[in-house]
């Protein structure tokens, strides 16, 4: 007879039933503890996610999978959110920029959502494997040159959070001065800090990305949307790129520095140059999108035999259903690191070949590097969806920067972002003339420099 977890250290649960947050320091440092004490409640677990915001979050894996194939009883439009609807949702919820309904695929059901979930993979489909390689070899190159001659680095700040930013504003055909607001757009939804204004800002740059398309089409992503049979509205291709820009700026700077967690803290992958594991094993253990997948059951229902109300907030946790297999020794890429069913990842082997190209041409150029601190004292960042590092410092034998072109830059290094309560609007943010330097007027605005 097995020993049920003690709830970890802070957790409510230590009291009487009350629900268990998600977007605590304590969660952040130890989530692998919650989701073993969670999976011992049942296939779901009631949770917080914000102050106000409650949800039952799917910790089992064969129940997340069940749900999320399930487009019929579960629904994605949030819309159907009950609390949201009788006004229970603060509307400067630091979560809801991440769960209201938008116009794109993610938001939608049946014959809308296939539409707009066709052309983003029809878009992506244009790309090709080697043009890909090359984006991201040159901007990683580009990105090493800026330290390799220190011998040391934050991994994190100097390289995994710039190199998708970098590749995703060649790819979606992105000018630096919006590139920049998408970057601070997209930051303040996913911490969850001045998330309603941050929001807004990445609307309006993404708005101006669009108009700009409209006028002078290229060889880009944010083209290819606009020429796709499924016509998009500007609307919706406004709305699509939010999604596509969030998905390729946060969550895949996150995998890719939690994969380099995974290099440097396993010496196994490290030595043999083991990349394709490395980054499966960070997708079951360290998934950089931990618990979201936000569906709505249509009618009162049940879970793997747990309760739900039709439209409660339900959550898919890939971090509790993944690591309850990978504990038990699982070695496919059966994860869910990517969702599954209808609304599963449409540009997942884009995601993972930058992850991939970004971890080889680290290593080739810096073979020697390592953490330069204990790997029990990093920090990973608070927030109930996310998993990500706070930095990821390192350190090497120095080596003279190799010849390599400039990227278009997009946007600055991570910065902590101030109160945005009086941004500028999109407009008034927007540098004047052609500013295709690495620091825009809006960035030096936001920074104070």
């Amino acid at each position: 007879m097995t020993t049920p977890s003690v709830p970890p250290p802070g957790c409510p649960a230590h009291g009487s039933g009350q629900r268990i947050p998600l977007d605590s320091a304590e969660f952040a440092a130890n989530p692998h503890a919650y989701y073993r004490y969670m999976r011992e409640l049942g296939p779901t677990a009631p949770v917080t996610i914000a102050p106000g915001v409650d949800a039952t979050l799917v910790t089992d894996y064969n129940a997340a999978l069940e749900l999320l194939q399930d487009s019929t009883t579960f629904r994605k439009d949030s819309r159907r959110w009950r609390a949201l609807a009788e006004g229970c949702i603060r509307p400067d919820s630091p979560v809801l920029p991440l769960l209201a309904y938008r116009p794109n695929a993610m938001f939608t059901d049946g014959a809308e959502h296939v539409r707009l979930r066709q052309a983003i993979t029809d878009s992506f489909a244009r790309v090709s494997d080697k043009r890909l390689s090359r984006m991201v070899r040159q901007a990683a190159q580009f990105l090493i040159n800026q330290f390799s001659a220190r011998g040391s680095a934050d991994l994190l700040r100097d390289y995994a959070q710039q190199l998708p930013l970098y590749v995703f504003n060649e790819l979606f055909g992105c000018p630096a001065g919006i590139g920049d607001r998408v970057l601070f757009g997209i930051s303040g939804m996913f911490d969850g800090v001045n998330a309603e204004a941050a929001s807004q800002v990445l609307l309006g740059a993404v708005g101006e990305l669009v108009a700009l398309k409209r006028a002078q089409p290229g060889e880009d992503i944010t083209s290819y949307l606009m020429q796709h049979p499924a016509q998009l509205s500007d609307e919706e291709l406004a709305h699509t790129l939010v999604l596509l820009l969030g998905a390729g700026g946060e969550p895949e700077g996150n995998l890719i520095g939690n994969a380099f967690y995974t290099m440097l803290t396993n010496e196994e992958f490290a030595r043999l140059g083991q990349f394709d594991k490395a980054v499966d094993d960070t997708l079951w253990r360290n998934a950089p999108m931990s618990n979201y997948a936000p569906h709505y059951p249509v009618v009162d229902t049940d879970v793997a035999g747990d309760k739900v109300r039709a439209g409660d907030l339900v959550l898919v946790s890939f971090g509790a259903a993944n690591t309850a297999l990978a504990d038990r020794g699982a070695d496919t890429r059966g994860h869910l690191a990517w969702s599954a069913g209808p609304h599963a990842c449409p540009s997942k082997e884009p995601a993972r070949l930058i992850a991939l190209t970004g971890l080889e041409t680290l290593f080739d150029a810096l073979p020697d590097v390592e953490l330069a601190v204990p790997a029990d004292s990093l920090a990973w960042r608070p927030g109930p969806f996310n998993r990500a590092l706070a930095s990821l410092p390192v350190r090497f034998s120095a080596v003279t920067p190799r010849a390599a072109a400039a990227p278009e830059p997009t946007a600055t290094p991570r910065y902590q972002a101030p109160p945005v309560a009086t941004a500028p609007t999109p407009a008034a943010a927007q540098p004047a003339g052609n500013n295709t330097g690495r620091w825009s007027s809006f960035m030096k605005w936001l920074t104070g420099q």
